[in-house]
């Protein structure tokens, strides 16, 4: 069962109001990846704490970066469930995880910050992994 979008509204709108374009179904994230030319992030945000303390902060705080992703979405586990799938689809040969974080660069992912990647980590490690990535693919 969903949570009450009452619930999610802060955390949606934690990656919303920096940039971040919201997939919320299946048909939104086929046409993020039609125009896939470039680099682009797409974070599976989540109500875990995990995701509240270290991975929402800590993919903002990665984009202070000379070098970032050009485009920038986020899918919603347990709540977009059709958008969270179809962006996974494109996530493998990685597991599902939630929360996560996945860097494509002319539609193939490059690199990947999977829950265990997160979870037990601050948000200034996740931000300076996601940066070397940017560094390297953007």
């Amino acid at each position: 069962m969903p949570y009450p979008e009452m619930m999610l509204t802060p955390m949606r709108a934690e990656l919303t109001s920096n940039g971040f374009t919201e997939l919320k179904s299946a048909e939104d994230v086929e046409n993020a990846f039609q125009n896939a030319e470039g680099t682009m992030l797409i974070v599976v945000n989540s109500v875990c704490g995990c995701a509240a303390g270290a991975a929402r902060p800590g993919v903002i705080e990665s984009l202070n970066n000379e070098k970032k992703p050009s485009k920038l979405f986020t899918v919603f586990a347990g709540q977009d469930l059709d958008a969270t799938a179809t962006a996974r689809g494109f996530m493998l040969p990685f597991p599902p995880s939630s929360p996560s974080v996945a860097l494509f660069k002319d539609g193939k992912i490059v690199h990947m910050v999977e829950r265990k990647n997160i979870e037990g980590y601050n948000y200034i490690a996740i931000a300076d992994n996601l940066k070397t990535a940017y560094n390297k693919f953007c």
